[in-house]
């Protein structure tokens, strides 16, 4: 059955229902199990046959509208331009994506690849901060189903079975002047990442905080790599 989407415009100003169109919106989605999301879905505006990969790349703190808005503009931009569809869940309570909410992401997949114009294939897991950190949760609950994680900052979640990801790509920065003194478990994350099996690539991002720029000379051969071998 065709799913219609509720595109609320960025200005603010009006509400329409009707297929989704644009390259870049704001969008109201209903999920399988009936809940509601709202999500800033971009395009490239050409793509490969069959679709461009998708990456849901999910905002850190709770993940609420101003942060997925910031969010969207800025990294889902340089991503959409180097040929990925890009979705920047907004959370709906508040709580990221960590615990009980990593099962609207799945759900939000499953819904995005309805539309040809993305890729019917596994799935890039991307987050800043809490975002990074439900981007590990959930890769490791349905690890088959995901190309890596690009975490940019994270640490290792509490009772996470890092075991499950084993032969996972994962992409892991954190800034060495982190505020929260992050960089101060660098260390122990990645020996985790490594002796769980993940293929980790990772880095001290020099003199950046919390939140940085992406170091895109290490970045953009990695985003090519997991391309190449899903």
């Amino acid at each position: 059955m065709q799913k219609l989407f509720h595109i609320l415009l960025l200005t603010g100003l009006s509400c329409v229902q009707m297929p989704v169109l644009a390259q870049t919106e704001r969008v109201e989605v209903t999920l399988p199990d009936a809940s509601t999301l709202a999500v800033y879905r971009l395009l490239p505006s050409t793509a490969p046959a069959g679709g461009a990969p998708l990456v849901i790349l999910m905002p850190g703190g709770s993940g609420d509208e101003s942060l997925a808005r910031d969010l969207h503009f800025w990294l889902a931009e340089e991503l959409k331009e180097r040929g990925w569809a890009v979705a920047v869940p907004v959370s709906p309570n508040g709580r990221s994506f960590r615990g009980g909410n990593n099962a609207l992401i799945p759900q939000l997949i499953t819904l995005l690849q309805e539309d040809e114009r993305i890729a019917d294939d596994k799935t890039l897991l991307a987050g800043i901060s809490n975002g990074g950190m439900s981007a590990l949760e959930i890769a490791a609950r349905s690890p088959e189903d995901y190309r890596g994680v690009m975490a940019v900052p994270a640490l290792i979640p509490e009772r996470l079975e890092v075991s499950r990801l084993a032969g996972m790509p994962i992409y892991l920065r954190i800034g060495d002047q982190d505020e929260f003194s992050w960089m101060n478990r660098f260390e122990e994350t990645r020996a985790a990442l490594e002796e769980a099996g993940a293929i980790v690539d990772a880095g001290l991002v020099f003199m950046a905080p919390h939140m940085f720029s992406m170091e895109w000379e290490t970045l953009d051969p990695w985003l090519q790599s997991v391309l190449q071998n899903p």
